[in-house]
């Protein structure tokens, strides 16, 4: 009506015509922008995963991420631009959207604490999927690594779901890499006092020298380690590669058994010797 008031020789028809064509521009021009940037944010996504994938140092997990961030970041300025030219005040929205994520932060504090070790863990990457690891005193085998959670199973069987955060926060014992990929074997067979020592010794290093899964660097150690309340203890510390060392370790325990009983080696079960005094009987004695 104002357009009107200026020009009284300017119809209806041509005011809400114009009107309709200057919208109309400006949601054209939306319409093609919000396109255009979709269109550029998939094209650059997929740019940067092709590129992060080329590096070798980058856990597999992580090849998505940056692809993902830098497609949000593009439709966020897409977005802003848009609104922008259709009048709103981008400036104000701008800080609307940071209180807001504020507020979201504060309340999502324990979810983002996963999110800062689980970036943690993809720039260290202290293991990876497959591994074995002990944390807080219990095995796990890693499945799938994330950006919240850890997805990994028992070794028998049973689906575990670990949050990132109280993985990070503990000390991580990675079984599956060990210093030149060996491992020891550490045992204690205890035999009897009356039993002939040098010959246990020399059973046991016979079982060593003919088993081909112990290696001879590091050379076996089997010396008496002490003297118990029933037993004499010798220990038994031999090598062996990591891929071998469940089942060397199993193998041994009873082969060694067998062999110490058959050369006349018994294993001692714990005793105590008690000892009673009859009181009565001692003052009739000294009576």
């Amino acid at each position: 009506m104002d357009d009107l008031s200026q020009n009284p020789n300017q119809s209806l028809t041509d005011v809400i015509l114009g009107n309709f064509a200057l919208y109309g521009l400006n949601v054209l021009a939306a319409v093609v922008m919000l396109v255009v940037g979709y269109l550029v944010a998939g094209w650059v996504a997929r740019l940067t995963d092709r590129s992060v994938r080329r590096v070798d140092k980058i856990d597999p997990v992580f090849h998505t991420l940056p692809g993902k961030v830098v497609r949000a970041a593009i439709l966020v300025f897409t977005l802003i631009a848009v609104l922008k030219r259709f009048g709103f005040e981008t400036a104000s929205l701008i800080a609307v959207l940071g209180a807001a994520g504020l507020a979201i932060g504060l309340a999502l504090q324990g979810t983002l604490s996963n999110v800062a070790a689980g970036v943690m863990m993809f720039v260290f990457r202290p293991f990876k999927v497959g591994d074995a690891i002990k944390v807080g005193g219990e095995v796990y085998i890693i499945d799938e690594p994330g950006f919240f959670v850890c997805r990994a199973h028992l070794p028998d069987g049973p689906s575990v779901i670990l949050p990132n955060s109280s993985i990070w926060g503990q000390t991580i014992v990675n079984l599956s890499v060990t210093d030149r990929d060996i491992r020891r074997i550490d045992e204690s067979y205890g035999i009897a006092y009356d039993d002939d020592i040098n010959k246990a010794l020399s059973i046991l290093r016979g079982i060593a020298d003919d088993e081909p899964r112990i290696l001879d660097d590091p050379a076996p150690l089997i010396k008496v380690d002490g003297l118990g309340d029933s037993s004499v203890d010798i220990l038994f510390r031999v090598w062996t590669r990591r891929t071998d060392w469940w089942d060397t370790k199993l193998d041994l325990i009873q082969r060694c058994k067998e062999a110490l009983e058959a050369g006349g080696c018994s294993i001692p079960f714990p005793q105590r010797d008690v000892h009673l005094h009859q009181a009565g009987a001692h003052k009739d004695g000294a009576a």
